[in-house]
């Protein structure tokens, strides 16, 4: 996986070079909370990040095929669309879900970690892997005994 950001630590910008987004393209995605603070432990921000990352107006030159919302992180299987590039998909989410977090919690400074990590999967059948491991994540942090669960995940083939 490769990481991009935007602080001007020494080794980002050439972690950036040669990173291409190509439309209809299959992401998997991962960024954490600052300082990978447990912030969706709680359930009221779960919920609203969950609602917001999963708003179907955010994604409408791109497809979410399956993610999960962690206490620290949050996972995500990212079709791309032909208008956006993938690091403008995620500031968007990103940014959304942060000004929506702190629409109720207004004490909040910064929500997300800058950059994110991503590896483009290759076949369909990675993509499925990739839905079957970002769905157990829950079941391997000890969150949940079973898929259904845990309330802060979805994939469009369950």
């Amino acid at each position: 996986m490769r990481h991009a950001s935007g602080t001007s630590k020494p080794g980002y910008a050439a972690l950036r070079k040669g990173r291409c987004s190509l439309a209809g393209q299959i992401y998997l995605v991962t960024f954490i909370t600052c300082n990978r603070h447990p912030l969706f432990a709680d359930h009221e921000s779960a919920r609203i990040a969950s609602r917001t990352l999963s708003d179907p107006r955010l994604w409408q030159d791109a497809r979410l095929h399956a993610w999960v919302l962690m206490p620290d992180h949050w996972h995500g299987l990212i079709e791309l669309g032909a208008m956006h590039d993938l690091s403008a998909v995620v500031r968007n989410l990103k940014s959304n879900t942060a000004r929506r977090i702190r629409l109720v919690h207004p004490g909040l400074a910064t929500i997300w970690e800058k950059g994110f990590q991503d590896h483009a999967l290759r076949k369909e059948e990675a993509m499925y892997a990739a839905a079957r491991y970002l769905v157990l994540n829950p079941i391997r942090a000890g969150l949940a005994r079973r898929v259904g669960d845990y309330p802060y995940w979805n994939a469009d083939w369950i």
